[in-house]
């Protein structure tokens, strides 16, 4: 039923026999295995996207988002205010739901009719009931569900959301440097800010933050990176996680919001410099939403604050520096439906512009603009059986000429490889452009399913000021073929088999890669899963290990991957994750991760996730000096095999005292070392070998943990020691109330110690120990937030 304000739906759910109604108190949007009832909403009637609302036996609240056509793509981030109670009575229960048609996006103006389904979840027996049943050999979600007439004309009302916010933090440093002058052991700070959402029409939303809060976010792991790449963790931000999918991009990743709001990369050169974590966001805005002629709309415009550093040089001079300039960011996405298949076509545009005063420190290290633009598609052919897909896009960025020498000789290009023709570097240039192609086609149901696409990323090619690429000079193809059953059988429930290949080459036309796999999983008859994965990479060319030099040959290698896994819907569930792999270098690796989750009651949930890795790494780079011979072009490029461990344990404690209000505990000891030895240099361009120091006329000295000493003949020169053992412990505790409807309290207590030394032991359980007894920092922080409707 439904009024001028809300849709209201209620039901009656009775479980077979005498069966208990499981009911497990968890936060918002945390299912666990409770009994639900979820009603999807097809609002703008396009078979494509869908609001879903939720309601577990406990009274817990799930909402999610379906940007496409499938049950699977779910967008937690929709985080909407409605309301809905439910009764236990014995063996049964009842729900009921109040939706406001507010919170809610659909075609204002004309007669409603809106696609519907309905599904009734009992994890305790595996079971799932659905008013329109979509078997898992089939494609689709939206498009095929059933038609909700007879709501007449229904006026989308003005939506006018302004959530305003307080907070305060207050930090206290576990050992401060007390010659550093901007740090203090005891610190605190309060700010205000707030969001505004505004209904643009009934199809669209403008969403907008003033000086955004983000102390309650959970912290990002812990690692130890020894590549030339940096790690792009994932967004936790709600601001930006929040309808993230209509600014996302198919296949490259031209957009990360991430790199809105990062920490500043100029280091001034000074004694000491004030560390600034985050650059300052100024201000944030973002339009969402999908027009009734089905094109899909995401524009997203960002401002960051110039960020300046005190510093100090002794004796005695004190100065401030600018670390990060005033920068721009902006993305633009555009995506059409059209056809009887639901296909799409769809355009992204990114662009990013720094504040920078030419000949600065500054304009030297960053691009001034980068920009980026591409084209995609997907054709649906047979509801959605094939799809034929592709993107094409274009990038440039600009800068100082400086800036754009950097640019050149970053990892992501390395224009100055002496042995490559087809690249070059220009150092008077003030611009780097590049292209990026990927089309291919795919088969997604049935029992055989493949995927074939060619792709090419051209050298120029740089998407990291808005969004991530590792490395671009590539171009291959891929072709992945997979069988499935889904019908139970006298041993599975369901399993598949299947092979992928993969094979690339640069610009210059070295192949650098082939990749040979198979992979086969299953589901058992008691709700057991198990997967492995065999993965061989034959011998190869790399043009990255040398990190700006010459090419190096790569031996081949062979890995073997598995998975066990309880019944998920077990109150005790644990997984296994083993993995092993050797290759012709004398490398190898042996790892084990897991994960056991344990529900001792109805409000409370533990789980922990340890992992041991200890592997060796044969070519680790170490070095690039002067004084190489001409087989190398001069250069030394210097290698050494690693021996590394590494130990974790993620710890996951919630407890729910309401459903509306949790305490949640996240904590993660992590110890990592690592031992270089057989240290040696590439004897030559494309050599698979080294020339280990210590033999062929070569010698090595070490001097405790402070230095080696080489001598070549007539050569001598020193290497410092890169031995490290490093502990580390970060936690969070987050006390969350929502209060009254979207209205929330938090108060936070966060934890981050660790430690370094050189000592390369191999980790060990007490190691964890030293990671929670490590000197660190403790953040405690309060924010309380109001939700004001308009």
């Amino acid at each position: 039923m439904f009024d001028d304000e809300a849709i209201y739906v209620g039901a009656r759910l009775a479980s077979p026999g005498d069966e208990p109604v499981r009911a497990l108190v968890t936060r918002r949007d945390r299912e666990g295995s409770s009994e639900q009832l979820v009603v999807s909403l097809d609002t703008y009637h396009d078979r494509r996207t869908a609001y879903s609302f939720g309601i577990t036996a406990a009274g817990v609240r799930i909402d999610y988002f379906h940007a496409g056509d499938a049950q699977g793509n779910r967008d937690y981030s929709y985080d909407p205010v409605w309301e809905a109670e439910t009764q236990v009575t014995g063996a049964n229960w009842t729900a009921e739901m109040r939706i406001p048609f507010t919170q809610l996006r659909f075609n204002n103006g004309t007669e409603q009719a809106w696609g519907v389904n309905v599904a009734r979840i009992i994890p305790a027996r595996n079971e799932e009931a659905y008013l329109v049943l979509v078997r898992r050999n089939e494609t689709g979600w939206a498009s095929r569900f059933a038609e909700l007439s007879g709501l007449g004309r229904i006026a989308a009302s003005r939506r006018v959301e302004l959530v305003p916010y307080i907070a305060s933090s207050a930090k206290m440093l576990g050992a401060p440097d007390a010659r550093n002058p901007f740090v203090k052991k005891n610190s605190a700070e309060a700010r205000v800010g707030g969001d505004v959402k505004v209904g643009l029409g009934s199809s669209l939303t403008l969403d907008a933050t003033i000086n955004p809060d983000f102390g309650q976010v959970e912290a990002d792991p812990a690692e130890v990176n020894l590549s030339a790449f940096e790690t792009v963790f994932p967004e936790r931000r709600p601001f930006f996680v929040e309808g993230s999918q209509l600014l996302r991009a198919n296949q490259l990743s031209f957009f990360v919001s991430r790199r809105i709001g990062q920490a500043p990369r100029f280091v001034p050169s000074a004694d000491y410099a004030e560390k600034i974590q985050n650059t300052t966001i100024l201000g944030a805005a973002k339009i969402t939403g999908r027009l009734p002629s089905g094109l899909s709309v995401g524009v997203l415009g960002a401002l960051t604050g110039e960020e300046s550093a005190r510093t100090f040089t002794a004796p005695g001079t004190f100065g401030r520096d600018i670390v990060e300039p005033r920068t721009g960011f902006g993305v633009v996405r555009l995506q059409q439906e059209f056809g009887a298949a639901r296909s799409t076509a769809g355009v992204i545009l990114t662009g990013v512009r720094r504040d920078l005063e030419t000949g600065s420190s500054l304009a030297d290290l960053l691009p001034r603009e980068a920009l980026g633009a591409a084209a995609e598609w997907q054709l649906r052919f047979k509801g959605g059986e094939y799809v034929a897909f592709g993107t094409v896009g274009f990038t440039r960025v600009r800068g100082d000429s400086t800036a754009i020498l950097r640019l050149q000789q970053a990892p992501a290009h390395y224009f100055g490889r002496p042995d490559a023709d087809h690249v070059s570097i220009d150092p008077a240039s003030n611009s780097v452009s590049g292209t990026f192609t990927n089309i291919g086609m795919s088969k997604n149901a049935g029992k055989w399913l493949w995927q074939g696409n060619v792709y090419g990323e051209s050298p120029g090619l740089d998407i990291n000021d808005a969004g991530r690429i590792g490395s671009a000079d590539d171009r291959g193809f891929n072709v992945l073929g997979r069988y499935r059953r889904t019908v139970p059988g006298k041993l599975f429930r369901s399993w598949d088999i299947g092979a992928n290949n993969f094979n690339e080459w640069n610009y210059g036309g070295v192949k650098q890669l082939t990749l040979l796999q198979a992979f086969s999983n299953q589901i058992w008859r008691n709700f057991w899963q198990t997967g492995i994965t065999a993965t061989y990479f034959p011998r190869s060319f790399q043009d990255a290990l040398t990190r700006g030099g010459p090419l190096m040959g790569l031996g081949a290698s062979w890995s073997v991957n598995g998975n066990l896994a309880t019944n998920p819907a077990r109150k005790t569930q644990w997984r296994l994750t083993p993995t092993f792999g050797a290759d012709e270098m004398d490398g190898w690796t042996a790892a084990l991760s897991g994960g056991v989750s344990v529900r001792p009651g109805t409000r409370i949930e533990l789980s922990v996730d340890p992992a041991y890795a200890h592997f060796v790494n044969p070519r680790q780079f170490f070095a690039n000096l002067a004084g190489g011979s001409p087989a190398t072009f001069g250069r030394r490029y210097l290698f050494s095999y690693i021996e590394r461990s590494e130990l974790s344990a993620r710890l996951r404690v919630n407890y729910a005292l309401g459903t509306d209000l949790t305490l949640e505990t996240y904590a993660e000891p992590f110890a990592s070392t690592g031992r270089f030895y057989r240290i040696g240099e590439l004897p030559a361009a494309r050599s698979y070998s080294l020339r280990e120091y210590g033999t062929d006329g070569t010698t090595l000295a070490r001097f405790g943990n402070d230095s080696l000493v080489v001598t070549d003949g007539a050569t001598r020169f020193r290497l410092p020691v890169r031995d490290f053992n490093i502990v580390s412990f970060r936690s969070n505790m987050v006390l969350r109330w929502e209060w009254r409807p979207g209205s929330t309290a938090y108060v936070v207590w966060q934890q981050n110690r660790g430690e370094q030394r050189t000592a390369g032991t191999l980790v060990r359980p007490g190691s964890l120990y030293d990671a929670l007894t490590s000197t660190g920092d403790n953040v405690f922080a309060v924010k309380l937030n109001y939700w004001l409707p308009f």
